[in-house]
This record gives C-alpha cells, sequence and structure tokens, in this order.
C-alpha cells in the first residue's frame, strides 16, 4: 500500500477477553468494510486495558494472542490493514506525555464517557490519574498515525472530539503537525447478551466468535424473548423481544417479515423462534469458527502478522515523534535514533 494514497483510519480495541457479538456487530464489522477504501491502523489497546485492569494485568498478554485470531479469523486483512500492538510501540506512551502536558485538566473532568464509566464500573478503583488521562492516550493513539477518521459509536463522540482540540492546542503552541480527525459514526446495533442485561464477559451472558456450533445453539436457546408473552398461545411483539434484534442481523428480510407475522399472531412461538436464529447464526459465524481454528493451531503465523504490522506502526511512529520534538525545541543530535 503506497503511503498517501488512502485516507487514513485508526481504531483498537481492549484486550479484556476474547470477541463476542457484541463486538463482532458493534465494530468489527465496520472495520472489514472500511479496510476496502481506507488505509487502516487496528490496534490492540492494551496499555488502554490496564486502565481499569491494573490490579490483575497478567492476563492480558493472553488475550492479545486471541484478539488477533478472532480479527483474522472474521477477516481483518494484513495486507490491506496494519494490525498492530498498543504496548509495543513505545512512541505512543511519549506522545501521550507530551500531550499531558498541555492538556487542561478540566477538558478531562467534564468528559461524559468518564462519567458513565465510574458509575458502570463502581466496583473498581479508578479515581487514579491514568483512568482521568485515557483520552490523552485516545489522542496519542490516533494523531501518531495522523489519521484522518476514527470510526467510533456515538458515545465516542466526545474523545474524538478531545483529540481534535489536543490537535489544534498543539499546532497553536508549536506548529501545525497534526490533521483533526472527524469521527466516523458507525450505526451500532443494540444487542443484549443471552441473560437481557449488556453483552459482557463479566455477566457470564457472551456468545463468542469461538464459540463451537452446538455451545452458539445452547447460548441461543436460552436467551430472553419477549417478556410480555408468558404463553405460547398469546401473541408476541417483535419490538419487545430481546432476541430479535439478533434476527435482524442473520436472516434475509423476507424471512424476517415471516417471522414478525408468525409471531404477532401466535402461529410461532418463542422455543421454535431460537431454533431458527440459531441455525443462521451457527451458518454465518461458520466461516469464522473455522478460520479461527486454523489460527489457533498455528499461531506462529498470528505472530509474525502482529511482528509486520508493529514494525509498519512504529515507522511511522518513529517519524511523528521526530516532528513532534523538532517542533517542541527537543534537539535530535542527543537521541540514540535520530
Amino acid at each position: 500500500m503506497t503511503e498517501g494514497t488512502k485516507r487514513r483510519i485508526l481504531s483498537g480495541m481492549r484486550p479484556t477477553g476474547k470477541l463476542h457479538l457484541g463486538n463482532y456487530y458493534g465494530a468489527l464489522q465496520n472495520w472489514l468494510r472500511l479496510q476496502e477504501e481506507y488505509e487502516c491502523f487496528y490496534f490492540v489497546a492494551d496499555w488502554h486495558a490496564l486502565t481499569t485492569e491494573y490490579d490483575d494485568p497478567g492476563p492480558l498478554g493472553g488475550y492479545v494472542m486471541e484478539m488477533a485470531m478472532d480479527w483474522l479469523a472474521a477477516g481483518l486483512d494484513p495486507e490491506r490493514s496494519t494490525l498492530f500492538v498498543q504496548s509495543a510501540i513505545p512512541e505512543h506512551t511519549e506522545l501521550f506525555l507530551i500531550f499531558g502536558m498541555f492538556t487542561p485538566v478540566p477538558w478531562l473532568e467534564r468528559n461524559p464517557t468518564y462519567k458513565d464509566q465510574m458509575r458502570e464500573l463502581a466496583h473498581k478503583e479508578l479515581a487514579t490519574y491514568g483512568f482521568l488521562g485515557y483520552p490523552v492516550l485516545q489522542a496519542a493513539d490516533i494523531l501518531m498515525y495522523k489519521a484522518h477518521g476514527v470510526p467510533v459509536g456515538v458515545d465516542q463522540v466526545p474523545h474524538v472530539e478531545m483529540t481534535r482540540e489536543i490537535a489544534r492546542r498543539f499546532n497553536h503552541l508549536y506548529r501545525p503537525i497534526f490533521p483533526e480527525p472527524e469521527a466516523l459514526l458507525a450505526e451500532v446495533p443494540k444487542l443484549t447478551g443471552i441473560d437481557g442485561r449488556k453483552m459482557s464477559k463479566s455477566y457470564n451472558n457472551c456468545i463468542y466468535l469461538s464459540d463451537p456450533p452446538e455451545v452458539v445453539t445452547q447460548k441461543v436457546r436460552q436467551m430472553v424473548t419477549d417478556v410480555g408473552r408468558p404463553y405460547r398461545r398469546d401473541p408476541g411483539e417483535p419490538d419487545r423481544c430481546l432476541a430479535f434484534p439478533f434476527h435482524r442481523l442473520n436472516l434475509p428480510a423476507e424471512k424476517i417479515e415471516e417471522i414478525v407475522t408468525a409471531c404477532r399472531s401466535a402461529e410461532l412461538g418463542c422455543v421454535d423462534c431460537k431454533n431458527l436464529l440459531a441455525e443462521a447464526l451457527v451458518a454465518n459465524l461458520a466461516p469464522i469458527y473455522e478460520k479461527r481454528r486454523y489460527y489457533e493451531e498455528h499461531p506462529e503465523a498470528v505472530r509474525e502478522v502482529l511482528l509486520e504490522g508493529n514494525r509498519r506502526a512504529r515507522e511511522m511512529a518513529r517519524r511523528t515523534m521526530r516532528e513532534v520534538r523538532e517542533a517542541i525545541g527537543f534537539k535530535l543530535e542527543f537521541q540514540l535514533w535520530a
């Protein structure tokens, strides 16, 4: 890929476990589409994972490989996308440090996502410098590669706006280096776990991309459906059914219309409906499952992808940091890598 021939985007995921359907439909499918038209940088955000998992970081190393396997199995192509590990690129932490020197604390304190996360993760001690400052690290991730866009859900838009503010502040204080990236809004489907709560490994309610077909089927059969339909003979309402969004993602439109009609007339019960979903989901996930089995048997292939991605990412990161150091007046002749 020739640098500069395509607009560049960057995004990442925290390696806190294997990927589930919420990750797949909420982000990964969009990444697959974007790699067709953009120069893509996708990274394993292990430094970001440390902001909440600092008290038990041991599993993160294994999750890096698990996440990379899921990415490759789902179809991310290392020939078209640079896949790398955040902590393997030390320039990220250097740029984070520099940005932190001039980012006003009130910018971070008013971040709505920060407040939401504090409430959602109230069981953790998150009154830390690292957790408060993670949007600055995100800005360093994005601006290191001079990304033009960042694919996000609507809840992450404030982070992209803060990245734009940090880019403007740096360009004003020193000299123009960084573009102001745009948020590429993705239509993230609202999916719940099999128990009706947010899909999360901490709730043990996920369907994983790595689940074998029989496990997928078993989990689908446990899904909460229409809570307002206590008996089989009662008419159902698909818009009230917590499993129905999965139908929309896995079945053709004409089949969905049939299900809606049969559900509302009580011709189709929830058990039979979930059996239809299980069949469709297993069929759609089969190629991913088979490719993942290959990577499980050939972990060296995954490592090679990440090592090559790290090499490409660091080459660009070093160029950016040379510009940054020159802009702030740090003499390059004293640097070993200059």
